[in-house]
């Protein structure tokens, strides 16, 4: 690969003022670190050699202000080519080229473009035109100025619209990805809330059986003594009836003591002559042989007249 230092010798010997011819010296790439070393040369001409690509470095020669780089092998410039804005005069003639980087609309100061023999796309060719004297030439620069604005404002709209769909296509995103914490936060609510109310009824549950344990032992112990009497407890009778039956007793009490009382004072004593003593006795006298058939009651008779 041939460099201009090694065929040419020092860059310096070629500085002629602010003129520096690199054409014809078979060059294969740029020696960009030796340019930059010469801010002079603001004159530069690298026609006539086989330059097929330039550096991206190449545009940090923002001192150019003429550039020949006709009848090489360029295929593209670099994408910061704009930053050369000192440049005047480009001559392109003879290369490769078939379109422009976007930033060649930053060189505000071009006065002068030639782009005859390149493979140009249509558009950018029509917009050209010849460049065959210093007027076509100057009118070329300003029309390739003018379209390469118009393409590069086409495309900031472009990248302008297609920021604007990814930030719509963002925000639905995002608004897709919040609805859907959203619906994940209602899902773990409603789902906490579930599990706090079956803890709930597991508690109340608990406690229900737990006084139903605690009933247990009161209801055993109120049965306990039914069960051992085998059967309810007789309620006392109304005071009223209790009452009624002792005096009931204590005149049936007295009636048979005063008839027992008369029967004996009517049998033993003197007065059994008398004529109520005689019913009485009479009376007995019926009863008891009307009873005797009774073995029992003759027992009983028997052992009174004994006594």
């Amino acid at each position: 690969m041939t460099k201009a230092g090694s065929k040419g010798g020092n860059l310096r010997d070629k500085l002629d003022g602010n003129e520096l011819d690199l054409s014809l010296s078979d060059l294969n790439e740029v020696p960009v670190k030796e340019l930059a070393a010469l801010p002079k040369a603001t004159v530069l001409d690298l026609s006539c050699n086989k330059l097929s690509t330039l550096p991206s470095d190449f545009c940090g020669l923002t001192h150019l202000v003429k550039l020949d780089l006709s009848k090489n092998k360029l295929q593209q410039l670099p994408a910061d080519f704009g930053r050369l804005v000192n440049l005047q005069h480009l001559d392109l003639l003879n290369n490769r080229l078939v379109t422009l980087p976007v930033s060649f609309a930053q060189l505000k100061n071009l006065k002068w473009l030639d782009l005859k023999d390149n493979p140009l796309d249509p558009v950018l060719a029509k917009v050209a035109g010849d460049c065959l004297d210093e007027k076509q030439c100057k009118q070329c620069a300003n029309k390739v100025l003018q379209h390469m604005k118009a393409v590069q404002a086409d495309q900031e709209r472009e990248r302008q619209r297609r920021l604007e769909v990814e930030r719509e296509a963002e925000k639905k995103r995002e608004a897709k990805q919040q609805a859907k914490e959203a619906k994940e936060r209602e899902l773990r609510k409603r789902e906490k809330a579930e599990e706090k109310e079956r803890r709930r009824k597991e508690y109340d549950a608990q406690k229900a059986s737990k006084r139903e344990q605690e009933k247990k032992p009161k209801k055993e112990a109120n049965q306990a003594p039914k069960s051992k009497s085998g059967s309810r407890p007789r309620k006392p009778p109304p005071r009223k009836h209790t009452r009624s039956w002792a005096v009931l007793k204590v005149l049936l009490l007295l009636l048979l003591l005063c008839v027992a009382g008369g029967l004996v004072v009517c049998r033993v004593t003197g007065l059994r002559q008398q004529p109520l003593c005689t019913s009485v006795n009479t009376i007995y006298d019926n009863a008891v042989q009307g009873l005797r058939h009774h073995e029992i009651l003759q027992w009983v008779l028997q052992t009174d007249s004994q006594q």
